[in-house]
């Protein structure tokens, strides 16, 4: 019944695992770490360690949105990678990375300019856009690399 469990990724090691969708706002574990796993469609903000395992582990493409918190274009986005995630939930994973926190990351990205949204499928780069956008060519853009 694989249409009952959609694909989430660990935000803590990076294994994706199904995630019985009966069992949404209940805590379900990582059958690796034990670690909560999020629901499908959530936006992440892992931790550093958490960010490298999901970019290099996980087995649904990765898309980073590196953003500034006094970004206004960035918050324009939020709303869209939101809802680009609840649309593509099973198939992809969406992080943010507050660029301020995690300034060693935005640097080995080569970060220049927020937001900046990188997409990256077991540790290769697949695409990148720099800007905001409308949605409708975020969410094809998306699609056209994972």
């Amino acid at each position: 019944m694989a249409e009952d469990k959609l694909k989430v990724s660990c935000a803590a090691c990076g294994t994706t695992n199904f995630f019985p969708l009966a069992a949404r706002g209940k805590t379900v574990v990582c059958g690796r770490c034990k670690s909560p796993l999020p629901e499908p469609g959530t936006v992440l903000e892992p931790s550093a360690d958490g960010i490298l395992k999901l970019f290099h582990d996980s087995s649904l493409p990765v898309l980073a949105d590196f953003y500034s918190t006094t970004c206004g274009p960035c918050h324009m986005m939020h709303p869209v990678l939101e809802r680009l995630a609840a649309r593509r939930a099973g198939e992809i994973v969406v992080v943010r990375i507050n660029v301020e926190y995690h300034q060693d990351l935005a640097r080995e990205f080569g970060v220049q300019g927020v937001p900046t949204f990188v997409i990256v499928h077991k540790g290769a780069e697949r695409g990148r856009q720099v800007g905001a956008a409308d949605e409708s060519s975020f969410a094809l853009w998306a699609a056209s690399r994972t």
